[in-house]
């Protein structure tokens, strides 16, 4: 039997197991095998690979952490790796496999997809920094969505029995969620009186420059009601102990905020990146995390990083009409995130990005219109400023002016 000089092998990627097939150059398949997630297994499968003496090529269809072990010991042993997005998948599916669906079938198509194109992405060795500011931006995401839950929850229960105190608050402070760790009720309130409700903000640790608007206005929502509604008791237990809670939630918050801007601030050009206006410790990291860390490795220049941002217009031509643009589906969200939240905080500075949001509303630019140009405009100020290594300065260069011959 003639060997043949290349297989691809294609890996449908489970949490438990993995599925592998392979296929040679003309697409006939030469073996299938399931193999365990475990190191083991998965060294088993590498050295089956290698007993044919053909070159392997590897494809997965996930590169998450359920596919992290197996991409790791591929890597590690000099393998060659690259990424089919499970579009190209799902796109090829209908056609190859009909109507049944199994992940033999699957990897086949993730072999036969690699097998036939040359332009898909090599999957390469993840940063560790990058690595670390994944896990911790996303745990911070889960917080966020965490804290939102929970403080809709309270306002609901609020304002079921006080809607006077659920508007005059602020909830986006400690301050109010600790005045409502003692005190949330009209009654309440009022028997406490200004020291007594002074006296629990002083010892949650307010600061006591809010403390007088604060206790005013929860004394003036009190005077404004004086019947007590039907479950008021019960509601009360909740509403302290989800005060509790989100005080809890909002210090794990804080503490991860710090935890990520001293890992971001250990790559090495998170200076330049913190730099540019709009851009926190906070969008840096996801900014890096969106790109691997190395923008200008990954990125042949602005407009493609911008492309992948999904700031760019894409072509929509039919027929006789052409030259129409609109925006794209396919683009990365959370780098698209990161701009445009970038541009609305470097608005609020008089500086360039307010004068440039300023003359695209003067140019009948709607609000969004304006803020998605200056972020495509924050793309092409970033990469310079990568490329260039250096920060950003709101006064342009002087230029140069040659001598005269």
């Amino acid at each position: 039997m003639m060997v043949p000089d290349v297989v691809w092998i294609g890996i449908d990627a489970g949490k438990t197991s993995h599925h592998a097939v392979a296929v040679d150059a003309d697409g006939r398949r030469l073996w299938s095998v399931k193999v365990g997630n475990n190191q083991a297994q998965l060294e088993e499968l590498l050295a089956r690979a290698r007993k044919s003496g053909a070159e392997a090529r590897w494809a997965v269809d996930l590169v998450c952490p359920v596919a992290s072990l197996l991409i790791a010991i591929l890597l590690g042993n000099g393998q060659n790796v690259v990424y089919v997005p499970g579009r190209m998948v799902n796109g090829m599916a209908g056609i190859a496999r009909g109507e049944g669906k199994t992940d033999a079938k699957d990897a086949a198509i993730i072999a036969d997809a690699a097998r036939m194109r040359r332009d898909l992405t090599a999957v390469t060795v993840a940063d560790e920094l990058v690595v670390e500011l994944t896990r911790l931006t996303a745990h911070r995401e889960d917080l966020m969505a965490d804290w939102v839950r929970g403080v809709n929850r309270l306002r609901a229960l609020l304002g079921s029995i006080f809607p006077g105190l659920e508007a005059a608050l602020n909830y986006a402070t400690r301050s109010a969620l600790s005045l409502l760790t003692g005190f949330c009720t009209p009654a309440d309130i009022s028997n406490a009186g200004h020291d007594g409700l002074a006296g629990h903000l002083v010892s949650h640790g307010v600061r006591r420059d809010r403390i007088d608007a604060m206790v005013t206005a929860a004394l003036r929502a009190a005077a404004a009601q004086t019947v007590a509604l039907p479950g008021e008791a019960t509601t009360v237990l909740l509403i302290k102990q989800m005060a509790r809670k989100l005080l809890d939630l909002n210090r794990e918050i804080k503490d991860t905020d710090r935890l990520i801007a001293s890992r971001f601030r250990e790559h090495p050009q998170a200076h330049i990146v913190e730099s540019l206006p709009g851009m926190g410790p906070i969008l840096g990291a996801e900014f890096l995390v969106a790109t691997g860390g190395n923008v200008l490795a990954a990125f042949a220049n602005p407009g493609r990083l911008a492309s992948y941002a999904g700031l760019v217009p894409v072509p929509k031509d039919s027929g006789r009409i052409s030259r129409n643009r609109r925006r794209p589906k396919r683009y990365n969200r959370a780098l698209r995130r990161v701009f445009y939240l970038a541009a609305l905080s470097s608005i609020r500075p008089d500086g360039p990005s307010r004068t440039f949001y300023q003359r695209k509303r003067s140019e009948n630019r709607i609000h969004t219109q304006a803020l998605l140009a200056l972020a495509r405009r924050l793309v092409d100020v970033l990469w310079a400023l990568l490329r260039d290594n250096r920060t950003f300065s709101p006064i342009t260069p002087p230029q140069v002016t040659p001598a005269p011959a």
